[in-house]
């Protein structure tokens, strides 16, 4: 992880009394509040190894359950029961923390702007959290939020309708440096039950990849966004991929209110729908590591996100493309 990237790795609410655990590229970090702040630390005492999430919090610091040595937010030894003399310096990684909207970010460094949290910041919306794991990597996970095609398998019934017409539809797909997004028109609405219920008619809908691992997805109606998500991905270990979710819809009254209450459960099966199919497909890849995926005519924006996650300007962002096809 880049000095001066954040990383969104948990929702604020969830961080209570006892100190968690999270990874993070496959190191290990404990989260904890200490005062008005939530910290963050490398998740092994600099002792005897042992994980210090398996520990408590008192007055703002954490403490080991081994040998109780303790911590502070800065990652400082303050006490070591039984010493008499004075404490030495010894100390633990720490890592920076920012809390935006209840969703708690890191960063290896001291990143000189706010972090990013969603496509409608600033607007009059109501925002839902969740948070999400399973077996894939980055790039898969990602592509498979953006992916439009699979949604008449995957979520037959939730997002699509059962029925097997298809309409025309055309995408027009543009990048730049870190990003790079599918513009769907054609498509009037979708009549899946989340669609049904959450949305309307529909004039346009966005699909877009940032840096370091943020899927958005936005849906147009004639009077403007009607619905959004904002998931931010991370490859916590080798085969898992945790992520924090915003579900964005308008606050225009009570009606939008009572929308709103569906959106956690209904996404939440959404959720474990597409978690179900990323790791089956990561585990039957594994029989098999040495066979490369097919990138189809349909996977517009494959190339484009593997071109970014290793540091490339994305396909798009030099040559935008336009695409005819039956969704």
């Amino acid at each position: 992880m880049s000095p001066d990237t954040w990383q969104a790795v948990a929702i604020a609410s969830e961080i209570g009394k006892r100190p968690r655990r999270i990874l993070l590229a496959g190191v290990p970090v404990v989260l904890f509040r200490s005062g008005e702040t939530i910290a963050a630390l490398h998740d092994r005492c600099p002792h005897r190894h042992v994980e210090l999430s398996k520990g408590k919090v008192e007055n703002g610091e954490i403490e080991c359950p081994y040998h109780g040595w303790r911590f502070n937010a800065a990652g400082g030894c303050t006490a070591i029961p039984g010493h008499t003399g004075a404490v030495p310096g010894y100390r633990v990684p720490r890592l920076t923390t920012f809390v935006k909207e209840g969703v708690v970010f890191v960063a290896s460094g001291a990143p000189k702007d706010e972090p990013y949290l969603h496509c409608a910041e600033g607007q009059k919306i109501i925002v839902k959290l969740v948070s999400s794991s399973t077996r894939s990597t980055l790039v898969d996970a990602a592509e498979n939020i953006l992916d439009a095609t699979h949604t008449h398998f995957t979520h037959k019934g939730l997002l699509r309708g059962l029925s097997s017409e298809r309409q025309r539809v055309r995408v027009d797909v543009t990048g730049g440096p870190g990003w790079v997004e599918a513009c769907y028109t054609g498509e009037e609405r979708q009549n899946g039950l989340i669609s049904r219920l959450l949305e309307g008619e529909r004039v346009r809908t966005i699909g877009r990849f940032r840096y370091p691992g943020i899927a958005e997805l936005e849906y147009w109606g004639p009077k403007g966004l009607v619905l959004a998500t904002t998931f931010h991905l991370r490859q916590a270990a080798e085969s898992q991929v945790d992520g924090i979710g915003c579900l964005i819809g308008p606050q225009g009254g009570l009606l939008d209110h009572l929308k709103s209450l569906a959106f956690r459960p209904m996404f939440r099966i959404a959720l474990e729908q597409d978690r179900r199919v990323l790791a089956s497909a990561s585990r039957n890849a594994a029989y098999c590591p040495q066979a490369s995926a097919i990138i189809g005519p349909l996977d517009f924006l494959r190339r484009s996100i593997e071109a970014i996650m290793d540091g490339a300007a994305p396909p798009a962002a030099n040559q935008p493309e336009s695409f005819s096809f039956e969704l």
